[in-house]
């Protein structure tokens, strides 16, 4: 378990008992607007909650939850992102959905509230960042740098999740890469954080985590990608608005939730990034350091890892040199 999964554990006050807010609701699709910490639905062999069962609960409480009338996935956000969600509630609603999903949605918007780079220079007001992804041994993405090579996965479910994504054989196996193209703009500079909204071309897994973390900007709360505060104890990444015509009525419809008021207060205040309380005493910046150096030869032929190394690397680290 990552250490600020057990941090949120103890500190969450909501923990495991997320609840999840309707904001619309007819025969075809529902919106809601989902907290941080739950997934979005089930992935093979979990057990966990997810906003999907906690909707199928409150349809099941209100007599309208059926074998044909039921929340179907058409988009997902991960597990600590809230935010603005739909869910189609019929088979066929849910095909014609993703069937159109590029022409039928006009805008969606995040917001997030990233550390400042310590070394990076910052990036200008708004741009973009076109930066292909590639995924490691759990799953994850990251943007990929010279040279980072595949490590191999230690069991034979994880060799066949990892091994779609890497390309070629032996020595030469390298990771496969994806496009992915976030548009940003800055909201609001601080001296420790800034506040980002941002839209995507790309709709790829852990895409604004990663790219934004590329840029020397990691999410405040996202222990994946190197953060070292968690101000909220919980990722500060927010899908704000959604804007859609209906896949039925063509009515035109757009939900907007905005991100915690904090958010851009804490930014605001001009406080400096204070270390994360799931961070290990001995997980500060000289074991960065010593990691990337460990990536760097990240090849076949990198000697084994001992435990206490592969402590001190975070997850990316960890996923691309699995099993060694």
């Amino acid at each position: 378990m990552k250490n600020s999964t057990e941090y949120k554990m103890t500190h969450k006050k909501d923990f495991g008992h997320e609840k999840i807010e309707i904001l619309y609701e007819d025969q075809w699709i529902v919106v809601i607007n989902k907290p941080s910490g739950i997934l979005s639905c089930p992935y093979p062999g979990s057990h966990s909650r997810t906003a999907q069962s906690v909707l199928e609960e409150i349809m099941r409480k209100k007599g309208t939850l059926n074998s044909r009338h039921k929340p179907y996935v058409v988009h997902r956000l991960d597990r600590d992102t809230s935010g603005v969600m739909m869910f189609a509630l019929t088979e066929t609603a849910q095909k014609v959905i993703m069937d159109t999903w590029h022409q039928m949605v006009t805008e969606r918007l995040y917001r997030a509230m990233a550390e400042n780079p310590a070394k990076a220079a910052p990036l200008p007001d708004s741009g973009l960042i076109d930066a292909p992804l590639a995924f490691n041994a759990y799953n994850v993405g990251f943007v990929p740098k010279a040279g980072d090579k595949p490590g191999r996965a230690a069991g034979k479910h994880e060799e066949s999740v990892y091994e779609k994504h890497l390309g070629g054989k032996g020595s030469k196996q390298e990771f496969k890469t994806v496009p992915a193209r976030t548009h940003y703009k800055v909201i609001t500079r601080g001296k420790a954080y800034t506040l980002f909204e941002l839209s995507l071309d790309t709709g790829k897994k852990n895409q604004i985590r990663a790219h934004l973390a590329s840029k020397g900007y990691p999410l405040a709360g996202d222990e994946n990608f190197r953060a070292k505060s968690d101000p909220f104890v919980r990722l500060c990444l927010h899908a704000r608005t959604l804007e859609f015509d209906h896949p039925y009525t063509e009515e035109h419809m757009k939900f907007e939730v905005p991100e915690p008021a904090e958010w851009n207060d804490f930014v605001l205040s001009e406080k400096s990034a204070k270390v994360a309380q799931w961070l290990k005493p001995d997980a500060g910046s000289s074991h960065h350091r010593q990691n990337d150096e460990r990536v760097r030869s990240d090849s076949g032929n990198t000697t084994r890892m001992t435990g206490k190394q592969k402590n001190h690397m975070d997850f990316i680290q960890k996923g691309k040199n699995h099993g060694r």
